[in-house]
């Protein structure tokens, strides 16, 4: 089987793990203060925070924000459920923009529209997520200027996107936004096995987010209550939780890192041949923002059914029963049963359903050989052609 996503292990990966396990510190050493100044170095960020995963990122990243009980955050219907789920977290209320049909992310005049009716109602979000779907950044200098006009903040969740850029500047400079989360699960573009970590430019967020990833305890004298009573003293001045990453994972991150301009220049490779070879094919590629660099993480197409004999489901389980792993991101997340029992419906957001029901993500991923991808294309064009 084809997978759609792989990680790319070499030797200095492992050696690096290795060197971690035969050192004195398994978590809370120097690693990961090297990984959060290499994810600095690749970004412009000012400040970044390593941890366990981009859920917990998101988690922390909407406590640092203040988001809490009365409060509303919406984010778009095509992602995982984690860019949803950490509003409810924090108690608060979750509601979703529908997709711009081009580019599949949180559209922007859908934004504006949905603001102009939310003001009227006494109901702006307190907190917007968007995400860069598949790598590919959303509009983020008009998402920003929304965010000005009508007083929200703005999660950049880049999950999918690090190593791309967006009007010249990294994604994760957080230039248009207040915090950027990257994910660093196994078939992400960078991977530290589990992991995610947060960037701002706010120094007060910074250390908010670092009280919240290790149970709200700090060393720092300058925060405490008390006069510490010696050496070993220190305060839980915050309720927080257990989101650190291990030194492991982190020394597998600063590895990794160092071919990240490699490893999406081999993805956007492969989407060139894609792009050359599928062209003539009853499908819908995928568009390219301007002014933008995808990250790539994810190459998804569109069935045009009305030109295919087969369904939707029928194109998917043929090529994954031609050992080709296609997969489809995302179901959208207001139709989850969790989210229906809310009051979200089929009809709500319609650019997302439509979407949902002709999309799927082909093979990606940076070791991926010609001989691969050509068999990708061959047991594709073979299916959709078929009459």
């Amino acid at each position: 089987m084809i997978p759609y996503g792989k990680q790319d292990i070499i030797q200095a990966d492992i050696d690096a793990v290795v060197a971690v396990l035969k050192s004195d510190f398994l978590t809370q050493g120097p690693q990961v203060p090297a990984f959060e100044k290499a994810l600095i170095n690749a970004t412009g960020a000012n400040y970044a925070l390593a941890v366990n995963s981009a859920t917990s990122a998101l988690h922390i990243a909407c406590l640092a924000l203040e988001l809490g009980a009365g409060d509303i955050l919406w984010t778009t219907p095509i992602t995982f459920v984690a860019s949803a789920n950490c509003g409810l977290y924090c108690g608060a209320e979750v509601d979703f923009v529908d997709i711009d049909p081009a580019t599949y992310n949180l559209c922007p005049q859908a934004l504006r529209l949905k603001l102009i009716e939310a003001k009227k109602q006494n109901r702006l979000p307190k907190v917007l997520v968007a995400v860069h779907l598949c790598g590919q950044p959303c509009d983020m200098k008009a998402i920003h200027a929304l965010a000005v006009e009508y007083g929200f903040k703005v999660i950049e969740d880049a999950s999918h996107a690090i190593g791309g850029r967006y009007l010249d500047s990294p994604i994760g400079s957080c230039e248009f936004s207040d915090i950027t989360v990257f994910s660093f699960h196994p078939v992400k573009i960078v991977t530290t096995a589990e992991g995610g970590a947060t960037l701002t430019n706010d120094e007060t967020l910074a250390n908010k987010m670092a009280l919240y990833r290790s149970h709200g305890i700090t060393r720092d004298k300058s925060l405490m209550e008390n006069t510490p009573h010696g050496s070993w003293y220190y305060e839980q001045i915050d309720l927080g939780f257990n989101y650190r990453m291990t030194e492991l994972q982190a020394a597998l991150g600063v590895s990794q890192i160092a071919r990240l301009e490699a490893f999406v220049a081999t993805r956007h490779r492969l989407a060139s041949r894609y792009y050359e070879k599928l062209n003539d094919l009853p499908i819908t590629l995928p568009y390219q923002l301007p002014n933008s660099y995808s990250g790539l993480h994810l190459f998804v197409i569109r069935l045009d059914l009305s030109r295919i004999s087969k369904t939707h489901k029928g194109v998917f389980d043929e090529l994954r029963a031609n050992g080709i792993g296609v997969n489809l991101h995302y179901i959208p997340v207001h139709l989850q049963p969790y989210y229906q029992r809310m009051g979200f419906k089929l009809g709500d957001f319609p650019y997302a359903e439509s979407y949902y029901t002709n999309a799927i993500s082909l093979p990606m991923f940076h070791g991926m050989t010609d001989e691969q991808q050509d068999e990708v294309i061959r047991k594709l064009t073979d299916i959709v052609m078929s009459k």
